[in-house]
């Protein structure tokens, strides 16, 4: 009896290891080559989302399906010529549905792309080592943007925002922000910009040569100036977090 028990033990515990690497398999792997210029978008409902540059020559996404009810998840790939498009599709009314899309998405570090939209409603978005016009989003989780060069806008509608741009390219506005957390920048010291930051409750910090003011009564503060030409248009504003923008 003894050994019909620690049998049955172990059976048990081999179908647990068996439905933890069913859950966490990779469920979509692909790689383009599209030309400098062409864009990407990464869609997700619920899980985290990795973009990093490397030495190769092709846009490399992987998406791993994991939760009990991953098989309710379809990838949709709709890419085309000079555009990578996938989006993960969750059923309507999944809102409990026990299930989350990681996607890690491989760029070539030296090819400026359009990341026209990375964006999840629940999760965190890293991006790290790529140039180009980059544009991420997140409902419920945080952002971080390192080693970048490019323009980037990034916004949380709750969690904090992390931003590091080595080298800015072009004129474009760039925006940073979140509802509920911190948003922290760092830009290259020859910044040129028109710039306008702001809190609701929180504290505003620069080591550029802009004034930051503080209200006579209440909370909050706020910071506006020119920098150099002022070319392009900065803001960087949270409702309830603190709020700088540092030298690189």
């Amino acid at each position: 009896m003894t050994r019909v028990i620690f049998r049955l033990a172990l059976l048990s515990v081999c179908c647990g290891l068996l439905f933890v690497a069913t859950a966490t398999a990779q469920d979509f792997q692909k790689s383009y080559h599209i030309a400098p210029s062409g864009s990407i978008s990464i869609r997700n409902v619920s899980g985290n989302i990795e973009v990093a540059g490397y030495d190769g020559d092709a846009v490399m996404v992987s998406a791993f399906k994991e939760g009990r009810d991953r098989e309710m998840v379809e990838i949709e790939d709709q890419s085309s010529a000079n555009r990578v498009d996938i989006t993960a599709q969750f059923p309507s009314g999944c809102n409990n549905c026990n299930v989350d899309v990681r996607f890690e998405v491989r760029v070539p570090r030296s090819i400026s792309y359009s990341f026209d939209q990375i964006s999840t409603a629940s999760g965190n978005i890293d991006v790290k080592g790529i140039r180009g016009q980059v544009r991420v989003s997140t409902a419920s989780g945080d952002v971080q943007v390192k080693d970048v060069a490019g323009e980037v806008n990034a916004r949380s509608a709750s969690g904090d925002v992390d931003v590091e741009i080595n080298s800015l390219e072009g004129t474009g506005d760039m925006k940073f922000s979140s509802a509920s957390g911190d948003v922290h920048v760092r830009l290259p010291a020859n910044l040129d910009a028109d710039v306008r930051m702001a809190t609701i409750s929180g504290s505003v910090k620069t080591d550029f040569p802009i004034e930051v003011r503080h209200p006579r009564y209440g909370p909050g503060s706020n910071a506006r100036g020119q920098l150099g030409a002022g070319s392009r248009s900065l803001h960087i504003t949270s409702a309830s977090g603190d709020v700088s923008l540092m030298r690189m």
